[in-house]
């Protein structure tokens, strides 16, 4: 038998019950998806130096200058001198004059080839065929992509990117609010789920009205700006008291809260994934979480104050 330590509470005892093998690994897929923004800028630092990336604007590689691979999201690129790795532009006109070693992407405009334009790899290209395309100047293919195939797969992407920056979003603010207000969060989930409904219903109408009001007068603009920020900050916060009701329903005290928390978030958000039915989820969660906020703080105003 281990025995505790003084001062030290065991964080594994025999009464304790294991999670489920599901909720484990469902912890440790949302653990991993917060590891991500931190591992991010330590692979963007480790990669070349002399790459470009650019999201708007044109891309001059000039007659003697290298770079490394370069993507454009909206700009005319010029190549004159040479581009070791790929060249990818989603939409802008390519015109090569230099060398590129690897694969020239273009997605919605043309590229021109010009008398001295080289291109080691592929040329694949999405809207407007090449001009100055040759077998002498093109070492690898020339081929037109389907843009259409790749949009239902990149509509994907984005949906579930969208999905894991909510996640990481929700996941951080409630975890600075249970280490920053641990007798609040408690106090939260005492109060009654009907209850906490109502008045969640009747403070996300209300408070719109307020800021609406505030609006069309003019002293008010300020008061109707602030209101609808608080609107938008209050609307998250409810959604992060219910995944920490939720949490905390399954994990009982003494439990650690941010356990109970990732809990009941990984619940809410895996929900939140089916149609029409996780949407409908994550509003009624705003309601409850909204309400239960309303009600905590008004039973704290109500309670005698301790000498």
């Amino acid at each position: 038998m281990h025995r505790a330590l003084p001062g030290i509470v065991p964080l594994v005892t025999q009464s304790r019950p294991r999670l489920s093998p599901q909720i484990r690994l469902l912890t440790l897929g949302l653990l991993l998806c917060l590891a991500i923004p931190a591992v991010a800028p330590a692979l963007a630092d480790a990669a070349g130096p002399k790459e470009r990336i650019v999201i708007t604007g044109p891309v001059v590689v000039d007659r003697g200058d290298t770079t490394g691979d370069v993507v454009v999201l909206d700009g005319n690129v010029l190549v004159r001198g040479t581009v070791k790795g790929d060249l990818v532009v989603l939409n802008g006109t390519v015109t090569l004059r230099g060398t590129v070693k690897g694969d020239v992407i273009a997605v919605a405009d043309r590229v021109i080839v010009g008398d001295r334009g080289q291109i080691g790899g592929d040329l694949r290209y999405g809207d407007k065929k090449p001009q100055g395309a040759t077998s002498d100047k093109v070492k690898g293919d020339v081929k037109r992509f389907d843009i259409e195939s790749i949009a239902a797969p990149a509509g994907v992407g984005v949906v579930i990117g969208l999905w894991l920056a909510v996640t990481v979003s929700i996941f951080l603010l409630g975890l600075v609010l249970l280490l920053l207000f641990p007798r609040a969060a408690d106090a939260v989930t005492r109060v009654g789920a009907g209850k906490s409904l109502l008045v969640g219903l009747l403070l996300i109408i209300l408070l719109p009205i307020l800021a609406i009001v505030a609006f069309v007068t003019i002293l008010g603009i300020p008061l109707g700006f602030v209101l609808m920020l608080a609107f938008v900050l209050l609307l998250a916060i409810g959604y992060v008291s219910t995944a920490w009701i939720l949490g905390r329903r399954i994990l009982k005290p003494p439990k650690a809260r941010i356990l109970a928390f990732l809990v009941g978030l990984v619940i809410l958000r895996l929900l939140a994934l089916i149609p029409f039915v996780g949407g409908l989820i994550g509003f009624l969660a705003m309601l409850l979480g909204l309400g239960a906020l309303a009600l905590a703080a008004g039973h704290a105003r109500k309670a005698p104050i301790r000498a």
